[in-house]
């Protein structure tokens, strides 16, 4: 049944009933349990905008989900604010707010449980959870009485929106006295459920430290694999594939991260199982050590080996892929035996050229399924959960050593495990840009809009590399080196100060990269793997830009780095 064509119909009319009343009025039994300062919110079903204003006005940042195309464009034009963005989702699934990888403070639904069929009510409520911090809050106010003939309702219960809280961690703060309805609509009376999120909402710490310091251990397989899960959570994150209660990951990126962490390891001869077993993984045959030249941070999304390379890196994958499905995959379970990380193994794609680490050949390996609360926790946590699965690879290391009675210290493991990133590197869009000056050709900052010379010019990491190590295309702008080398050096830039940005980011998007064949294929393939945008071939300029915005919302979230107010904090 169509709940979304009514209120895309009627635009006009829901806009002038919902404004009709303030928040407060609409609200008021929710208002003493809002916090204060409400951080980050997550509006779902959000009309008109009034809920969403309500809450930017007091400081929070605010993702609207609105379905109603006509319903979202006009909440935007009546609420205009920089912190309030809006997001074409819907429940159950709100798959496109998921790609985003946020946590919020509040998650809020005022006036959507009742168009929510029974059926989906689990997942949605499931979905729901998932997207909220540790602590926070979630608020549903439930509609009672009878259905408009033109708006597919079902009845609401708050025992049942209790009970369903309960199945995914979420504890009853307070379920409110039903009210008369402001609108004097017949039978029709409201009441708000507040639910919280007392801890991690899904037990997911506890089971990847069990897993991590716990499970029983014949190698460093386990560790490998949770570590390879981490790193896509962290770097690679919209590769992920909504599948209802978890998240499906391209098997041959698993086993990239895979080949990737071991590499060091092997070289170094480090053991990675008791040497009565074999002192290297099944996986490290002859396509492994045919990649020798090739360095470890080589092993990339995006990367290209031609020839011979090509088809040891095609190989290698493959057993690596077949190692991951077969061993560990298997084998880390929940105390029930079922697998944590189902993973089956798909096929091998077939010789070429050259072999381009791309999305497609990696889906072709396989799929590896991640549940949704421990996907939440790696997306959040990643840079706690990384140093403890180290510390226990150290660990098992050295104790296969000293069994084998070698000689070897905890640095020198330390070192091989080191998740080496590519270095600061700037030079291919530095070189596009200055041959463009050398041409004759105009480069303005994209910060000050000032003409730039080769005595001046500078390319910005737009997110700073001291906090996500990127040197995607997008990512890449030039600047003055007064801007980048001293007032925004090593800070995150504001929403509004991007925002003021915008046209100019988008210009030098499409002269540098767009309109180069070769580096609009890269441009295209770097977004679609690190920035939460659709998958279709060539994403378009503007969400690639609202993509970007997340993404600074994200590690304002999770870093807390210093910010950086554009050209009104510049000296």
């Amino acid at each position: 049944m169509d709940t979304v064509g009514p209120y895309n119909r009627g635009f006009r009319e829901f806009t002038e009933a919902y404004e009709a009343f303030g928040f407060a009025q609409i609200h008021a039994d929710a208002v003493p349990f809002l916090p204060e300062r409400p951080g980050l919110v997550l509006d779902v079903g959000a009309g008109s905008g009034r809920d969403a204003a309500w809450f930017a006005e007091r400081g929070a940042e605010v993702i609207a989900v609105e379905p109603a195309g006509a319903m979202r464009q006009g909440g935007a034009m009546l609420h205009p604010s920089g912190q309030i963005r809006w997001f074409d989702d819907r429940l159950p699934a709100l798959s496109a707010v998921h790609r985003l990888g946020l946590a919020f403070d509040v998650v809020w639904l005022s006036g959507v449980w009742m168009h929510v069929p029974p059926d989906d009510r689990q997942r949605a409520m499931r979905k729901l959870a998932t997207l909220l911090k540790p602590g926070g809050r979630m608020v549903i106010t439930l509609r009672h009485g009878p259905a408009p003939d033109d708006r597919p309702m079902w009845p609401v219960d708050a025992h049942e929106v209790e009970r369903l809280g309960l199945e995914f961690g979420l504890s009853l703060r307070v379920a409110t006295e039903r009210r008369d309805d402001l609108q004097r609509r017949p039978g029709v009376r409201w009441q708000t459920v507040i639910l919280d999120l007392p801890d991690d909402g899904g037990s997911a710490l506890p089971l990847l430290r069990g897993v991590i310091l716990r499970q029983e251990k014949a190698a460093t397989y386990k560790l490998a694999l949770l570590r390879a899960i981490a790193r896509i959570a962290d770097v690679s994150p919209n590769v992920a594939r909504d599948a209802d209660d978890c998240v499906e990951l391209p098997l041959g990126l698993v086993a990239l991260y895979w080949l990737r962490m071991f590499k060091p390891l092997l070289e170094r001869g480090l053991p990675q199982m008791p040497e009565r077993s074999g002192a290297a993984p099944s996986s490290a045959r002859e396509p492994f050590r045919a990649l020798g030249p090739v360095a470890a941070y080589e092993l990339r999304p995006g990367a290209v080996f031609p020839g011979e390379a090509g088809d040891a890196m095609r190989r290698a994958l493959a057993d690596a892929a077949r190692t991951i499905a077969q061993m560990p995959a298997t084998h880390l379970t929940y105390a029930n035996d079922t697998p944590v990380f189902p993973t089956a193994f798909g096929g091998v794609p077939a010789r070429g050229a050259a072999f381009a680490v791309t999305e497609e050949p990696l889906w072709t390996y396989g799929v590896t399924r991640v549940p949704l609360p421990v996907w939440h926790a790696l997306l959040r946590m990643s840079a706690w959960i990384e140093p403890m699965l180290v510390a226990e690879w150290v660990r098992l290391t050295l104790g296969y050593a000293e069994k084998a009675g070698r000689s070897i210290n905890a640095g020198e493991v330390m070192a091989a495990l080191r998740w080496v990133e590519p270095e600061r590197d700037t030079r291919l869009v530095r070189d596009l840009t200055l041959r463009r000056l050398a041409a004759g050709g105009t480069v303005h900052c994209v910060w000050s809009g000032r003409a730039l010379s080769a005595g001046t010019l500078d390319i910005d990491h737009c997110l700073p590399w001291s906090a996500w190590s990127c040197n995607d295309l997008w990512n890449l702008l030039p600047t003055s080196r007064a801007v980048n080398q001293k007032s925004k050096r090593e800070r995150l830039v504001t929403a509004p100060a991007l925002a003021s940005a915008r046209s100019a980011i988008l210009d030098w998007w499409a002269d540098a990269y767009r309109n180069d064949d070769a580096l609009r294929v890269r441009f295209a393939e770097e977004v679609r793997t690190s920035l939460p945008v659709a998958k279709r071939t060539d994403p378009d300029p503007e969400e690639v830009f609202a993509a970007l915005e997340f993404r600074r919302l994200r590690l304002h979230q999770d870093t807390l780095l210093p910010e950086w107010r554009g050209m009104a904090s510049a000296p």
